[in-house]
């Protein structure tokens, strides 16, 4: 007998087969056993999760000859045996892209009329249905609305959205969800055990990440790697890395850790030997894409976080332990760089050059300077006595003011609030940078380089140094200006407006500007005999 590959040979046969899709099993189970049958269904769903093999389920479920459970089939009679072999004239399987068009339909509308030979109703099984020209759609309808009482359509299809909605409003509809990475490993080690194969625990993580919820490829991905290490029999992490193209989940740990110590040079380096050892740099920058996005989810939950990285448990331990040398901040703002160097990619050929931006912005250290007034206290009392209760006078003799006391605190107190706002929008930035990265990503991307350097009443200034000009002036745009006055305005509970200048890169002004030119500061500077210092 000739050799049946695992995707074919490991098909499920009956309802209880099917994995990870129990809603879609427990619907079609209790539609057979009221007999609640609809006449046309579409099951819609991601490649390789068993939508035409849960349609010949249901096929044979409808046409066995015994009937034994009421919805599951025999899988022994001549029926469900024609129907595995795929050699039944009462089930007819259709590819949507080969036979879409109007004449197509045309002659299946002529096929229908005729009676079942052998079972109760006579089956369409029309995968990839989306392929369909409009034409031929149109020429199913009627077909579709009123279809004689022994015919029943089964459609399989991985883009519903393209299904004409005149279409999909005459089916009932099933949504068949990617098969989860546990379920995937259970499946394998299960295959591995019957066909007594010898492969490393790690080897299961690393074919279920690659198949991306698709039980089909994993179980293909298996196959290959049985032929590829046909001679040794023993399947490790390394053969899979060889065949796949896979990146070693170590690798994705130890480049997010040169990252998190700002190692810039470290990070280059490790892609550098990562290249040279031939891994595939596009599936590097989405395995990184995902390991971001675990470090977020384990950041963001604390705890009960295995369920959503779908991981094995001493995976999510590490991923754990690495969440806890980054802030959140710095995870989001790690996403934006790696969606922008994979959107960069699809421009140039060359994917080393944006995966090295990236890396370059996320490991480069960053230093955010502040200005602050410092007002020696001691020598303005010295050297500008207070008088209570006596209003403004000019003596002309001494050319110098002396300053009510009321007027003098309330300077002093209004200077204390502008100090105030600026820390307060410094500690604000996280929360503000997460608030526009799930409302527009690009503005946040925008912001990276920006910091807030100065508040005056009501009116806040970002500075950007002068090699990110672009993202001021895209910032700049009504769209993108209106939307950061109104999330500030949502987070400080007050209107604030925002203006944006450029600095050099240690975010001072690009031209030196006299801070005392402000009437406010330069009163205050005056009055205590104080001078603008600069920290950072």
């Amino acid at each position: 007998m000739s050799y049946i590959v695992f995707a074919r040979k490991w098909r499920p046969q009956n309802f209880d087969d099917v994995i990870g899709q129990e809603h879609v099993v427990k619907t079609l189970k209790n539609t057979i056993a009221s007999g609640r049958l609809a006449h046309a269904y579409i099951f819609a769903g991601p490649r390789g999760v068993g939508k035409t093999s849960a349609a010949r389920i249901l096929a044979k479920a409808l046409n066995c000859q015994t009937g034994q459970s009421g919805f599951e089939p025999c899988n022994k009679c001549s029926s469900c045996i024609e129907i595995t072999e795929a050699r039944s004239l009462d089930v007819i399987e259709i590819d949507g892209a080969s036979n879409r068009g109007i004449d197509d339909i045309r002659t299946l509308r002529e096929n229908v009329k005729f009676s079942p030979v052998h079972g109760k109703f006579k089956i369409y099984i029309i995968d990839e249905v989306h392929q369909i020209t409009p034409e031929g759609f149109n020429a199913l309808l009627k077909t579709l609305e009123e279809p004689p009482a022994h015919v029943k359509f089964i459609f399989a299809t991985t883009h519903p959205q393209k299904v004409p909605s005149t279409i999909l409003s005459r089916c009932q509809s099933l949504e068949f969800r990617r098969i989860s990475n546990i379920q995937i490993i259970q499946q394998l080690k299960k295959i591995v055990l019957s066909e007594k194969l010898n492969v490393a625990e790690d080897v299961f993580l690393a074919i279920a990440k690659a198949s991306d919820g698709s039980l089909r490829d994993a179980e293909s991905m298996l196959d290959e790697l049985v032929s590829f290490t046909s001679a040794s029999g023993n399947i490790h992490l390394k053969d899979v890395n060889s065949v796949l193209g896979v990146v070693e989940q170590e690798y994705l740990f130890e480049i997010t850790d040169r990252i998190i110590k700002k190692d810039t040079v470290g990070a280059l380096q490790f892609l550098d030997e990562l290249i040279d050892q031939g891994k595939d740099l596009s599936q590097l920058l989405l395995n990184l894409i995902e390991h971001y996005r675990n470090l977020m989810i384990t950041k963001v939950t604390d705890l009960n976080h295995e369920k959503l990285l779908d991981l094995p448990q001493e995976v999510c331990q590490s991923i754990a332990r690495q969440s806890q040398g980054i802030s959140l901040e710095n995870i989001l703002i790690s996403f934006t760089a790696l969606l922008n160097a994979q959107e960069m990619s699809r421009r140039i050929d060359n994917l080393r050059i944006p995966l090295e931006i990236a890396l370059v912005k996320l490991s480069a250290p960053g230093k955010t300077p502040q200005s602050v007034v410092h007002i020696p206290a001691k020598k303005a009392e010295e050297s500008h006595p207070i008088k209570e209760n006596k209003p403004y006078t000019q003596e002309s003799n001494a050319g110098t003011a002396k300053v009510d006391a009321a007027p003098v605190q309330h300077l002093k107190m209004h200077i204390e609030e502008l100090t105030l706002a600026l820390e307060k929008i410094k500690g604000l930035w996280p929360q503000f940078i997460e608030k526009i990265t799930k409302v527009k990503v690009s503005a946040a991307h925008y912001l990276e380089e920006g910091k807030p350097v100065k508040t005056v009443g009501s009116v806040l200034t970002i500075g950007f140094p002068k090699r990110a000009s672009f993202h001021r002036e895209a910032l700049e745009r009504k769209e993108n200006h209106l939307l950061l006055e109104k999330l500030w305005a949502e987070i400080l509970g007050q209107d604030i407006k925002i203006n944006f200048i450029l600095t050099n890169d240690e975010l001072e002004p690009q031209e030196p500007s006299d801070d005392s030119a402000d009437p406010l500061l330069k009163s205050a500077l005056d009055t205590f005999k104080g001078h603008v210092v600069r920290k950072g």
